[in-house]
């Protein structure tokens, strides 16, 4: 090759070098500045408004609080009172009976109660993975009708609606040593024969952790250009109360001084924190009287070991957090926690049931899959898991709720539980974690603005701005109902919304700007389906302003404005199949 030759090909060589790296130099930042987000959506099982350490509490919650102050935390956020039909709202971006799930898992034959979402819904899987995104969830799914073992029909699982990838129980309470109805993608398992987790010691609350840790892992290992949507379900802290004995160790002593003291020191720490004000949120009457509690090391030990539930969970988010962290991809993750319900009032457990006293039981084999989900029931070693007072809560033999008074405590300082649509019911707190979308002046901000659940759907499709379909696998889909939070982020101005609206059980509920209509409370009834409404025909008003506990009933003297309310309510009701309902409604 003479000179020239050479160096007409070095300049030809050179040249293709430079358009090569500026093209890939390009690309890079076109990449790097349509990166989409990924998205984590945290649900927390029974737990009460106060129970996070950000929130008020005394619970060790480091991580979670550590979210809160480098994001917002929504102090009026709001859920349905009970877990299905949470669960369908959030996923759906619907109210629960629109989605199918007005009550709990069974089918009552109506189009609001069929007890699973319907197929003229869509997740927010669905819609983000037919964006390109990956999707993963991990925990209790409970939308999909009455699981009692093996089945057939599998259309509303997991992975038949939009995840890639599910670690969880396809039901809802169950053993935290052991868990019923486990399900690994589309397989059931059990916690002895999963040969992708094998921990030293098996707990159901870290098995989700390491799960979702690990399908996010992997995911940036294998693709880390393909952005991704997560949904971890925990049920901690759902009755039973059980939890490994190291970390109930940590709570000895912190109960000892009882209900009222505990939660005083909540409101105090409320206060401090600017979650509310004395003058908005009066302090309300302490459900129990500490000094008349019989079998007192009894209920100091459920309330250790609902702590450490709480706390369990908070080291699990942790561990998802620091996979982001390490990976680079923390900043650029949208990372929401709320409730699924306010505390639980429920006894389950709390008196002998001599029915729990199984006899004769044998152990089950390490691939036995266990369909019960509560009591009468036997561990896998073949002894009988029992409540009542003379069983210390904790291990997987018991099976204990923490009761009314110690509700209350969580539920501090509004009124009622589970169940009710008073704030007691469905408050719930809202963190939002966003270094990317959240401006540096906003973090650790409050926001007072009023959201629902159907809000998540509406945030997630303005953050990655995909469309929500009007139809999907052939079906016409309801349209979402929700308003985008993406402004409250960085804003205090109130959202645009028309009305906030609740219905379980016969409870109702209508929230217009300040204002929040609602049905007395009923006690819970045992058969749904045979409930009498006649003495629910009263609303009480509130400002919930200046009254969050809802403790002044300004309904007497706004008779039209009641009216108005209520009106507004049956209309949405028709709407949005609330009625008919499969009970007598008056």
């Amino acid at each position: 090759m003479n000179m020239n030759a050479r160096i007409y090909y070095t300049h030809f060589i050179f040249s293709v070098m430079l358009v090569l790296a500026f093209f890939f130099d390009l690309n890079s930042c076109y990449a790097a500045g349509n990166k989409k987000t990924n998205i984590i959506l945290i649900l927390s099982d029974d737990m009460g408004f106060s129970d996070l350490g950000c929130f008020g509490s005394e619970i060790n919650t480091p991580n979670l609080d550590r979210l809160a102050a480098k994001g917002v935390r929504f102090t009026q956020f709001y859920n349905t009172a009970r877990c299905c039909p949470t669960r369908a709202s959030l996923l759906t971006g619907l109210h629960p009976h629109q989605a199918g799930v007005g009550h709990m898992a069974q089918d009552n034959g109506l189009p609001g109660y069929r007890g699973r979402i319907g197929k003229d819904t869509v997740t927010i899987a669905q819609v983000l993975r037919q964006a390109g995104y990956a999707t993963f969830a991990a925990g209790k799914w409970h939308v999909s009708g009455s699981d009692s073992g093996p089945k057939k029909d599998i259309s509303n699982w997991p992975c038949q609606r939009g995840f890639d990838r599910y670690y969880g129980t396809i039901n809802g309470p169950g053993n935290y040593f052991d868990p019923s109805l486990l399900l690994r993608d589309n397989s059931y398992i059990t916690a002895p024969t999963d040969e992708l987790y094998q921990p030293d010691n098996y707990y159901y609350t870290d098995a989700l952790s390491d799960n979702m840790a690990s399908f996010i892992q992997q995911h940036i290992d294998t693709k880390p250009e393909q952005p991704f949507f997560s949904y971890i379900a925990y049920t901690a802290a759902h009755w039973p109360m059980q939890a490994p004995e190291e970390d109930i160790a940590r709570y000895k002593g912190k109960y000892d001084s009882g209900y009222d003291a505990v939660r005083r020191a909540r409101y105090e720490k409320m206060q401090q924190l600017g979650i509310i004000n004395s003058q908005t949120a009066q302090y309300t009457p302490t459900e129990g009287d500490w000094s008349k509690v019989e079998h007192r090391e009894w209920e100091i030990r459920c309330m250790e070991v609902y702590a450490a539930m709480i706390d369990k969970m908070d080291q699990g988010i942790g561990k998802i957090v620091d996979t982001l962290e390490k990976n680079g991809q923390l900043d650029n993750t949208v990372i929401f926690y709320l409730q699924d319900n306010g505390a639980c009032a429920e006894d389950m457990g709390r008196t002998f049931n001599p029915a729990w006293q199984l006899t004769d039981i044998n152990p089950l084999e390490p691939h036995d899959i266990i369909t019960r989900d509560k009591p009468p029931m036997q561990t896998r070693e073949g002894l009988p898991v029992l409540g009542g007072p003379d069983v210390m809560p904790g291990p997987g033999t018991s099976f204990i709720a923490y009761g009314k008074a110690w509700a209350n405590v969580s539920n501090t300082p509004f009124r009622m539980y589970k169940h009710w649509i008073q704030e007691g019911g469905i408050a719930t707190p809202l963190i939002v974690h966003w270094p990317d979308g959240i401006e540096q002046n906003s973090s650790g901000r409050l926001r007072q603005q009023p959201g629902q659940l159907p809000d998540i759907m509406a945030t997630c499709l303005e953050i990655t701005q995909v469309s929500y379909p009007a139809q999907y696998n052939g079906n016409v889909i309801v349209p979402c109902q929700g308003v985008s939070l993406v402004d409250a982020f960085n804003s205090d101005e109130p959202l645009d919304r028309e009305a906030l609206y609740w219905e379980h059980e016969g409870n109702r509920g209508i929230r217009i700007g300040d204002y929040k209509l609602v049905s007395v409370e009923m006690p819970k009834p045992r058969h749904y389906e045979k409930v009498d409404l006649l003495s629910l025909e009263k609303w009480q008003l509130f400002n919930i302003a200046q009254d969050r506990c809802e403790l002044n009933d300004l309904a007497p003297e706004n008779p039209q404005m009641v009216r108005d309310m209520a009106q507004k309510w049956q209309k949405w009701a028709q709407q949005s199949r609330v009625v008919p309902k499969p009970y007598s409604f008056k």
